[in-house]
């Protein structure tokens, strides 16, 4: 028999207004503004100690605020308690009740809110349904896999309709395998819902891959709030783009900016990259991925930056180089579906910049 379709949740939006969380002189959250709009992933992007748990228990109510607003659907819940703020919450060790079964723990959020037990079967096999572990209804947490516990906590914050979905580092627990079947899962389920979710995670690809917008937090601030595409492509500083695995930032030398785009000098090299932002001219920096400088030979036709390949390793899809140019260590891939020339080490080269990619960072 075919599962019916889930049904959408009532979608909620959400606002932190100028959020602040001190704990004696200790700032750890420090005027964080942003919206979820309704429907929607948001994802608070970051290392240890950034803050991004803090603010994701302050909207579950498990901390108290100390200055600004949380809102949902415009309504203030910064100072209501967190069993009336109707939102459902995942942590990262499940806290699962090892002495109940599957559907008991499931059942729990209904249970607290009253619903009569025969009202609650019903509810509890269609949301065990819908994340497919209605055949384990009757198995007890010490009895499942790490995913099927991860499922039965996503069930049972589900199975209450809440206003908003927050997930604290929800896979980090599962090994790389486990954790991409999950996400695409979780991302399949949040669609279908419908439902507003807030995800905490350190993992960029798990951020990138399941949020509609990231916040990169940075010692209790927003260092960027964009699209998954946006914040890949463009990271506005440097911290944002060494976060995100961009090894190549360099000092460089801004000659002149306009509406045509800006153009530097990188060591005597000059590219002109599409940054039409008006800028002072003087000392920057400046980051480029290493899927965006391309590796041709010395002849090439093209202008480019001499430079010289100590060590070319085949992986598989690519070729990584690492070379040195005018004194700079800069790490470029060439795709095997984009190139098929290959340069040995010790080989003399021209590096190519992507002048689509060659940002220019704030800061």
């Amino acid at each position: 028999m075919k599962t019916p379709p889930p049904k959408k949740i009532q979608s909620s939006s959400l606002r932190l207004a100028q959020l602040n969380k001190s704990y004696d002189k200790f700032q750890a959250v420090s005027d964080v503004d942003l919206e979820v709009p309704a429907g929607s992933i948001l994802a608070l992007l970051g290392p240890s100690g950034c803050g991004k748990t803090t603010i994701l228990r302050m909207i579950a109510g498990f901390q108290n605020v100390t200055s600004g607003r949380i809102l949902v659907d415009g309504s203030d819940i910064s100072r209501v308690e967190p069993n009336f703020r109707d939102i459902g919450m995942v942590f990262q060790n499940y806290a699962l009740f090892p002495h109940m079964t599957v559907s008991r723990n499931v059942a729990f959020g209904l249970q607290m809110r009253g619903v009569a037990r025969a009202e609650q079967a019903p509810l509890v096999q269609e949301m065990l349904e819908m994340v497919r572990l209605a055949h384990l209804a009757g198995r007890y947490p010490s009895q499942l896999s790490g995913g099927q516990q991860q499922r039965v906590a996503l069930a049972r914050a589900l199975i209450i309709k809440p206003k908003l979905l927050l997930l604290d580092e929800p896979l980090g627990a599962l090994d790389r395998h486990l954790r991409e079947g999950l996400q695409l899962e979780l991302r399949n389920l949040q669609r279908e819902l419908g439902i507003t979710t807030v995800l905490v995670t350190h993992d960029q690809e798990e951020a990138l891959y399941l949020a509609d917008h990231i916040a990169v937090m940075n010692k209790g601030r927003i260092e960027q709030l964009d699209t998954p595409l946006d914040l890949y492509d463009r990271p506005r500083t440097e911290f944002v783009a060494r976060f995100l695995g961009v090894p190549n930032v360099f000092d460089a030398e801004i000659l002149q900016a306009g509406a045509a785009g800006t153009t530097i000098s990188l060591r005597g090299h000059t590219v002109t990259v599409a940054d039409a932002r008006q800028r002072p001219a003087g000392t920057c920096r400046i980051s480029v991925r290493p899927t965006h400088i391309e590796v041709v030979g010395r002849d090439d036709p093209r202008p480019g930056m001499a430079a010289r390949v100590r060590v070319a390793r085949e992986l598989g899809e690519r070729t990584s180089y690492h070379l040195e140019a005018h004194g700079l260590a800069i790490e470029a891939h060439a795709s095997r579906m984009r190139s098929v020339e290959r340069h040995a080490e010790g080989t003399e080269v021209k590096l190519i910049f992507d002048p689509a990619h060659t940002i220019v960072l704030e800061g």
